[in-house]
């Protein structure tokens, strides 16, 4: 194996980026930042900054040396940048899990409080298995099993106490989006049907493309990982006249912006008068100037957010209460 990198001190770091190529102004807050944040974390942010070069053999790799006008305090203020979009993206993830789960509960749960618990509603290729192994649908009982036993949650803790069963509205409670995501997955196609029909969206198999893609960013915030220009995979299918009206090229497809329309077609469903679309355009519309990272990384023009493809919900400005109805 490589050995591993050797350790430097803060000093010995800031050193280094100079030697690179990179401006520090305040090397005092620089290593102040470092100390807070980490050399590695921050990397990720400079990295796409650093000089693309050809080798003799025809492959390109970035090196060492930074672009010019590559500056540690941009770097740190794209950090900033990629942390409050985060918040944003939870914000709408968080609402959307919610709601997703509700309608499940209610929808499958109306034939029986505990319809999670058995296999009528499961597609039966999730109930076959190979000899010696759970089935999928066995494997997804077990994790939900192992979540009520775990739970905390003073709902859970008192069916518990009261020795009653834990109807399907109460064990959603311990979901989070994967679990989600399996379940809506593996009901009968009729099942889905009547989930997506509450949502707005006429595709059973896009939506569960869709409910994978936000997992994977769900993931990525709850974990702190940047976002900003991240690639995803899989890609999504969009096949929705929402998003045939905004001609979408393969960048947007694989970037942020996606995640964003996803989002947005949601929450909209949800609540009609949120304002969450704004909030992430003003918030695209600051990110800082660094070399090497435009906003083409994010799925979009290098104009910034392209508020054009959304006429109807910028033309009558901001609604104050993002909850009306």
């Amino acid at each position: 194996m490589i050995a591993a990198k050797p350790h430097k001190e803060y000093e010995e770091q800031i050193q280094m980026l100079l030697e690179r190529g990179m401006e520090i102004g305040d090397q005092v807050r620089a290593i102040r930042k470092l100390s807070q944040v980490g050399y590695y974390r921050l990397s990720g942010f400079w990295y796409t900054s650093k000089i693309i070069v050809s080798s003799d053999d025809g492959y390109s790799y970035r090196s060492d040396k930074f672009l010019e006008n590559t500056n540690f305090e941009d770097a740190y203020k794209l950090y900033l940048f990629d942390k409050k979009l985060r918040l944003l993206m939870m914000d709408a993830l968080e609402r959307i899990e919610i709601h997703i789960r509700s309608v499940i509960a209610h929808e499958v749960g109306r034939g029986s409080p505990l319809a999670y618990l058995n296999d009528n509603a499961i597609n039966p290729r999730y109930l076959s298995s190979r000899q010696g192994e759970l089935s999928s649908y066995g494997k997804w009982l077990r994790k939900q099993e192992q979540k009520i036993s775990e739970s905390r949650d003073e709902c859970i803790a008192w069916h518990k106490q009261e020795d009653k069963e834990i109807p399907f509205w109460v064990a959603v409670e311990t979901w989070d989006f994967g679990q989600m995501s399996k379940y809506y997955s593996m009901l009968k196609g009729n099942w889905q049907d009547k989930i997506i029909q509450r949502l707005g969206v006429d595709n059973r198999r896009v939506f569960e493309q869709w409910l994978v893609a936000l997992n994977i960013l769900r993931n990525r915030c709850a974990h702190h990982s940047r976002i900003w220009n991240r690639k995803h995979n899989p890609l999504p299918k969009l096949e929705n006249e929402y998003f045939n009206t905004k001609n979408l090229n393969d960048n947007a497809k694989e970037r942020i912006f996606m995640d964003i329309l996803i989002l947005w077609f949601l929450v909209k469903k949800i609540g009609p008068n949120s304002t969450w679309l704004k909030q992430v355009a003003d918030h695209i519309d600051t990110k800082p100037v660094l070399p090497g990272c435009p906003y083409t990384s994010m799925g979009i023009s290098s104009a910034g957010f392209p508020r054009h493809l959304f006429n109807d919900e910028f033309a009558n400005g901001p609604v104050a209460n993002d909850d009306k109805a």
